[in-house]
């Protein structure tokens, strides 16, 4: 059951990555050349201005290659390994919420992972073209955006725990209204805790960085959406089928 699971959500993470990698090569890569540009352009200006001649690096991976094959690679493995882990913490919760069915599961899990993973970590630390960012700072970029997504998961799983715990007490309704305010709460302190990073050029376009960042959610957003219905969908039909069948068997035993 759970094998049957976990190689389902792979195969769903990849068709999502699919899509994903489309639309990413649509929205995303034109914004990330243009981005390039600015960079070569700043690294140009500062060699004139100090006199020197820019020399240019040996290209170990062409443009083309990083925006093709590349994103397709890594948006594949992301969505395969995503969709894997979807299907684990599925199997463990579906039947424990309730009377929720496979696809209410898969769709609440869904939402869940798109906000724990990709939407609380990204509005304080949100993704960034080339040329935005101190190359020095990665290691501490690195290490804040970790902190802020193991906070944001913690308070998830906080979440569920505490609706799990006062639904017996004070309804559904109620308990999951009593553990959002509090998981709100506890995402507005870290928020705030959080030390800002504001790393963007003067004179990088406004417009640019914008696009890239809806571009960037919206391949979470397009890779999220698929992951559960697609997966509820599949999983909902596989157990009633299965249901069917014994049914069938303990029928024809009788």
């Amino acid at each position: 059951m759970v094998g049957n699971l976990l190689l389902r959500g792979m195969l769903v993470g990849v068709i999502a990555g699919l899509i994903a990698f489309a639309f990413a090569r649509t929205f995303g890569e034109p914004q990330v050349d243009l981005a390039i540009a600015f960079e070569e352009q700043v690294s140009k200006a500062e060699a004139q201005v100090q006199g020197k001649v820019e020399e240019s690096e040996p290209e170990l991976v062409s443009r083309e290659t990083q925006a093709g094959l590349g994103l397709l690679t890594g948006i594949l493995v992301y969505g395969a390994a995503i969709g894997g882990l979807f299907a684990l913490v599925f199997a463990c919760l579906y039947g424990r919420l309730g009377n929720l069915g496979a696809r209410e599961t898969a769709a609440l899990l869904a939402l869940a992972g798109f906000l724990g993973v990709v939407l609380i970590p990204f509005i304080k630390y949100p993704a960034n073209p080339p040329a935005v960012g101190d190359p020095e700072t990665i290691a501490i970029r690195t290490q804040l955006f970790s902190i802020m997504l193991v906070i944001s998961l913690a308070t998830l799983a906080f979440a569920v725990i505490l609706a799990r715990g006062l639904w017996a007490r004070y309804g559904g309704w109620n308990a999951t209204v009593i553990a959002g305010l509090a998981a709100l709460v506890i995402i507005i302190i870290a928020q705030y805790a959080l030390p800002d990073i504001n790393e963007v050029p003067e004179q990088f376009s406004a417009s640019v960085l914008w696009r890239f960042r809806v571009a960037s959610l919206g391949i979470h957003v397009i890779l999220w959406t698929v992951l559960g219905l697609l997966f509820g969908m599949l999983t909902e039909r596989s157990l009633a089928d299965r249901s069917t069948r014994l049914f069938s068997l303990r029928s024809a035993t009788r």
